[in-house]
Parts: C-alpha cells; structure tokens; sequence
C-alpha cells in the first residue's frame, strides 16, 4: 500500500476527500499532511483521521532539505497538492521524478501562472466572458501550473455567473474526480508520466 504525503495551505476539503476515497481502496493512504499555514483549517479537519500533520515556514521548506527527508523517513511514495500555494522547490522535484501532482480550479493553459488561485481564478474567468472553466489535474515542475496535463473536466458558466456560484462548480468537479486521479495515479508503474487524459 503507497503512502500519499499531502500538501495544503487552505480549508482542506480536498485533502478531506481524497482521505476518505482511499481508505475505502486497497492501493494507499494518506498519511502525512503538510502545511505553511499553522492556523490553516486543513490542519483541524485531518485530526479527526489521526493523521500526523506538520507545519513549516518559508525558510525551512526553501533553504534546508527538513521536508525532503521527512517525506524520506515517512517513506512517502507520491506527494498531492490540495489547495497548496507555495512553488515547489527543485530538490522536491528531483527527488520524486513524475511523483508529484496539484490541481488548478481552471482549464489551463488559460488562468494558471503566479497569482492565479481561489477566488482571483474565478474572477477573472467571468470577467473575461469565458463560455466554460474547470479544473485541471498535472504534474507540478519548476513553474506555477506548467506541468503537464494529466486530467481536465468542464463546466459551463451561465449569463448570471457569479465568482462564488462558480467556485461551488470547480469544487463539485474537484471532489468528484481529484480523488479518482489519485487512485490512478497510485496504481500506474513507478515513474511511468501519464499525460493527456480525458476531459469530461
């Protein structure tokens, strides 16, 4: 059974779903939640699972190597971004090769980038008059939402579109489909990339 490292700077409620999906599956678990936010609400809604969290600052996640070999010593297998907003440094990177994955409440390549999340997302997709959004599922590298694309699914905006009525979809979306991916994603052979997959 793979052990999931999951990182997330917000609320939690994706990191809550993919919890509860893979505990009711034989391929992993969640067993580690990692936050740059000590007062972050991901990090009261994991108590309930007796999952061990840990919270870092912005020196020891970019100048020492302390996540690195936590990870390491937890023997984690494959890491998930869940609403987290940090970039993720090179030698995390390197160290899990095609083993680390976020989700963008946008179709990308349009509205990723420095900047672009939660509700500036949203913001801007209506603002623009797009006629759909979504979310997006790829690999994370050395630049913001610039991985590639492993999962899209879609949504339509309607003429009365709000910011907020929006979010609701993209949630509805991530919660749907973020957990199925993991499960994928945990199944495939080690470092073997799985890209361009559907959109729904």
């Amino acid at each position: 059974m793979k052990k999931v490292a999951v990182f997330a700077s917000g609320s939690g409620t994706n990191a809550q779903a993919i919890i509860e999906y893979l505990e009711k599956k034989s391929v992993g678990r969640v067993t580690i939640i990692l936050c740059n936010k000590k007062n972050a609400y991901v990090l009261e809604r994991v108590k309930k699972y007796s999952i061990p969290s840990y919270v870092f600052n912005r020196d020891e996640f970019y100048c020492t190597l302390n996540i690195q070999n936590l990870l390491i010593d937890n023997k984690i297998d494959f890491i998930v971004l869940a609403g987290f907003l940090w970039l993720i440094p090179k030698y995390l990177i390197h160290a899990f090769p095609n083993r680390i994955i976020n989700i963008h409440p946008a179709l990308l390549p349009k509205y990723g980038g420095k900047g672009m999340y939660g509700m500036h997302v949203h913001e801007a997709v209506i603002d623009n008059n797009e006629k759909e959004s979504g979310i997006t599922i790829h690999y994370v590298n050395e630049k913001y939402d610039d991985g590639d694309i492993i999962f899209q699914a879609k949504c339509k905006i309607e003429k009365n579109e709000t910011p907020e009525s929006l979010a609701n979809k993209i949630h509805q979306l991530e919660h749907q489909y973020f957990p199925v991916i993991v499960e994928k994603m945990l199944l495939k052979p080690d470092n073997q990339q799985l890209t361009s997959g559907p959109v729904q």
